[in-house]
């Protein structure tokens, strides 16, 4: 591949910025790969003046380049910080011109409290986006204008992308390469540095809350069950009767373990059911909708374009199709 194809990223390292997360684009982006080992994506990190910064662990760090580097990305990473507009909701004006010329021809992705300087450039107006689920009422403070979920794991709006805490970050990642190069190249990515090439649920799974009542047993073997039998019609008395449990317990006990109801939950593992059968086989679309439980593909169709916005054909084009010639097939 020659070097113009190669996809360029820009990584915005700003005053006590997030360490962790500002290794992330090298580690996930970096990392990806075509058939020949040839890197799909070249990563340069960048200051507001070229100088050093610190960093939240305590280190400082010194890259290669200033803001003009956004001037020619496609891709601009924002990795969380404290501080700044993280803590006043303001961003310097140097800064937001920079970030609101490279939006006009680049891709803008955020994690973890990166979202607060998309919201304070003016990128996330009206917008739905996410950050970490302990920053939302803050965030919601300083940006009533933007649509916040603080929910999910991260938003593809497509031009511009938030994500929730650093770990979500990869989630992101792996998303962009995955919406980039198709799931093969993600899975080996992730495979690569053992991470899970997709994670189920929300944030509400990992919100602080009292630990579940130690008495009786939990609802991990009834979902390990059920995840052996998604293509039966579950019902949450059949759920509940597995676990040994009244449904109200059940429900209950459901909802602290995962942060979500049993009922959600069953259409998550459905659709990423689907999502795997579409990616990786040729099985027909009736069929799939069959065997991840939804019955037909109107009801495939309608939970696929809930989750991700669209259609199993078009799903099933998108993340086949895009795949390098010669990938290697991965499991999910």
């Amino acid at each position: 591949m020659p070097d113009s194809a190669v996809h360029e990223v820009a990584v915005l390292a700003m005053d006590t910025t997030v360490a962790f997360e500002l290794g992330l684009p090298h580690a996930f982006l970096g990392g990806a790969v075509d058939a020949a080992g040839r890197p799909l994506y070249r990563v340069r990190v960048a200051t507001v003046d070229g100088g050093p910064v610190r960093t939240s662990a305590g280190y400082a760090v010194l890259p290669d380049h200033d803001l003009r580097l956004l001037e020619t990305a496609d891709t601009v990473v924002v990795p969380g910080v404290y501080g700044g507009p993280q803590s006043d909701g303001v961003l310097s004006p140097a800064l937001t011109d920079a970030l609101t010329r490279a939006a006009t021809h680049a891709r803008i992705v955020s994690i973890c409290t990166g979202a607060f300087v998309l919201a304070a450039a003016g990128l996330l107006d009206g917008r739905p986006a996410t950050t970490h689920w302990m920053h939302a009422a803050a965030f919601s403070g300083f940006f009533p204008q933007v649509r916040l979920d603080p929910d999910v794991l991260f938003v593809d709006d497509g031009d511009v992308l938030t994500s929730a805490g650093n770990a979500a970050g990869i989630d992101l990642l792996l998303h962009v390469v995955r919406r980039d190069h198709g799931s093969e190249v993600a899975n080996s990515v992730a495979r690569r540095r053992v991470a899970s090439p997709w994670r189920d649920g929300g944030q509400s799974q990992f919100i602080e809350r009292p630990l579940p009542d130690p008495a009786g047993t939990g609802t991990a073997d009834t979902r390990a069950w059920a995840m052996t039998r998604l293509g039966e019609p579950l019902t949450l008395a059949e759920l509940a009767g597995h676990a040994r449990m009244s449904v109200r317990t059940f429900t209950r006990r459901f909802r602290q373990e995962t942060g979500l109801s049993p009922q959600r939950w069953l259409t998550q593992q459905r659709v990423a059911l689907a999502r795997h059968l579409l990616e990786s086989t040729d099985t027909p679309v009736e069929r799939v909708a069959d065997e991840a439980g939804f019955g037909t593909t109107a009801s495939l169709r309608q939970h696929l374009h809930a989750a991700i916005g669209v259609a199993p054909l078009t799903y099933r084009r998108t993340f086949r199709g895009s795949a390098p010639t010669g990938a290697a097939a991965t499991p999910m």
